[in-house]
């Protein structure tokens, strides 16, 4: 089995003297789609915030595609940055350019020098989310549907590994939803996704992992760690921590669409 993507043993994180992670265990891997649900202020983003070196792990041991996240140098987070993928939940494109010149701009921005090489990428990708007649329109022109689609796209670009999705359905309604999710286990079988989000209802549908966070503390996973993969991890208060079995159920169209409506979105 090759080495995991996301590696972390018994990770503690504080910020301003407060734990806001605490005794984080878990592996994670190429070809899991895996939701991370929890209730606002559980550490869901927090979690996310480490992953990419925004926040410092005071405690425990952490490894992000191969890099130590204990020890990284702050001048090698832009790199390992460009290594992976983010879809936020507004989007965040760039409003003056189009479609085209905003996968563009990403692939130019992490080193793709041959212009045809960006041109053959940016088809490949904008066909992938269903968007390959789009490309000339400004993101104003677009839906919102449309404008996470190529928020996907501009993050597949690259051909990360792993790709991290902060709320990407919360401001789309229940149709547009699914077909987003649709999207992300299409392309969830090569690399590991890694979906933050408020709402449960669509997870037994499309993820094959689910962990929840309560105050900055896993309490379920639906695919922890087997007993020979925690030998190495020093017991602690946490490694005894009864995991319960995450039970969660697809709710109606209706129930998502009622959900999305509620949530909000700071965290």
């Amino acid at each position: 089995m090759s080495e995991p993507i996301i590696r972390y043993q018994d990770v503690c994180v504080s910020l301003q003297g407060l734990e806001i992670l605490e005794g984080i265990n878990f592996e994670l891997n190429q070809g899991e789609f895996v939701y991370l649900i929890g209730k606002v202020g559980s550490g869901k983003t927090s979690f996310l915030k480490t992953i990419y070196g925004e926040l410092e792990i005071q405690s425990g041991e952490a490894e992000v595609m191969g890099c130590n996240m204990r020890t990284i140098k702050q001048k090698h987070i832009p790199d390992l940055r460009r290594r992976l993928g983010i879809v936020f939940q507004d989007f965040q494109l760039l409003i003056d350019r189009t479609v085209t010149e905003n996968l563009d701009f990403v692939l130019r921005a992490t080193g793709w020098k041959d212009k045809q090489a960006r041109v053959n990428r940016i088809t490949e990708v904008l066909e992938l989310v269903g968007m390959s007649t789009k490309g000339y329109k400004l993101p104003h022109q677009l839906s919102g549907g449309e404008q996470q689609r190529v928020s996907i796209a501009r993050a597949l670009a690259k051909r990360p590994k792993l790709l991290l999705c902060d709320e990407p359905t919360g401001a789309l309604d229940t149709e547009t939803s699914v077909q987003v999710m649709e999207i992300l286990k299409n392309i969830s079988k090569d690399r590991l996704i890694i979906m933050v989000t408020h709402n449960p209802e669509l997870a037994d549908e499309y993820s094959n992992r689910i962990i929840k966070l309560l105050d900055g503390e896993v309490i379920s996973d639906s695919n922890p760690y087997t007993s020979e993969e925690k030998d190495d991890i020093p017991s602690d208060k946490h490694a005894n921590k009864k995991k319960e079995k995450t039970s969660m159920s697809f709710f109606t169209a209706l129930s998502l669409s009622f959900n999305n409506l509620l949530t909000k979105k700071g965290r």
